[in-house]
């Protein structure tokens, strides 16, 4: 059975990433992992850390994963299997070596504010192993509440569509909750404008996603974030996808200060999928 892997820290943001995540496995059938990474102290001198209090932060740390366990069955009805485990050190690489051992389904994480997005989603490392993790990475604003996903929304740049439109994450979306797919493309030109490579780019995601009966849309805009947050809004999207590639839509979003608050300000999902 797939898993959801939902890190935390016990933070608002995040225990409401956990309660998200609860209520999609329920719907498309997963297991449910929790994860808390206890950070070692920065030790700025020759002093040895405690061993008791490390494991003081740990103990402390399974004791408040039981009680979620327990929440989240509470929540559920017992529709779940929830698992927790407690690991030390760097966050993102205990992410990345406690998926790399479940294969998940998705990675869902919260986000919140400034301070919390510079250090889960847009620090260096953070970043990095978002572009490079080999799974799904979900990100929920804080108000953001699972319901019904009736529409999703894929930006899409029309560059190596081949080589990097997730065709099975897309599909297995669209299936689980029988939701329309709208395929969001924004340029500094009209849609008669398109230069050559974006009409053939456009004609291969036809072959790739046609099946699932997609609705285009081509938005004239210098603004690519504000454009896709702003359909978002006034089309009732309930969970958008984009894909992480060098210098395009995911760089933008997730590096500059203005497109960060954008992300931060919608209530929509937002799933990262690797190329």
């Amino acid at each position: 059975m797939k898993t959801i892997v939902v890190p935390t820290d016990f933070s608002p943001v995040s225990l409401n990433a956990v309660n998200y995540a609860a209520d999609m496995a329920c719907i498309i059938g997963t297991s449910l992992s929790l994860v808390h990474v206890c950070p070692l102290p920065l030790v700025f001198s020759e002093i040895p850390i405690p061993q008791y209090g490390i494991e003081g932060l740990i103990a402390d740390a399974q004791k408040k994963l039981e009680e979620l366990e327990g929440e989240i069955m509470y929540r559920t009805r017992d529709r779940i299997k929830v698992t927790s485990i407690v690991t030390q050190g760097d966050l993102i690489e205990g992410i990345n070596n406690y998926c790399a051992s479940v294969s998940p389904y998705a990675v869902v994480m919260g986000a919140e504010n400034a301070d919390f997005f510079e250090k889960i989603i847009s620090g260096a490392k953070t970043l990095a192993a978002v572009k490079h993790l080999s799974w799904p990475v979900i990100i929920i604003p804080l108000e953001a509440k699972f319901e019904c996903i009736r529409k999703i929304a894929l930006a899409c740049d029309f560059r190596k569509v081949v080589e990097t439109i997730p065709a099975k994450e897309i599909k297995s979306l669209v299936d689980e909750f029988h939701a329309e797919l709208h395929i969001l493309h924004v340029n500094e030109v009209d849609v008669n404008s398109l230069d050559q490579q974006t009409i053939e780019e456009s004609g291969w995601v036809q072959q790739i996603l046609g099946k699932l009966k997609p609705k285009y849309h081509f938005i004239k805009s210098t603004n690519i974030e504000k454009s896709i947050n702003e359909f978002a809004e006034n089309n009732n999207i309930d969970f958008s996808i984009v894909l992480p590639k060098k210098h395009n839509l995911f760089s933008k979003v997730f590096y500059h200060s203005h497109s960060k608050r954008l992300v931060l300000h919608t209530h929509v999902p937002v799933m990262a999928v690797h190329e």
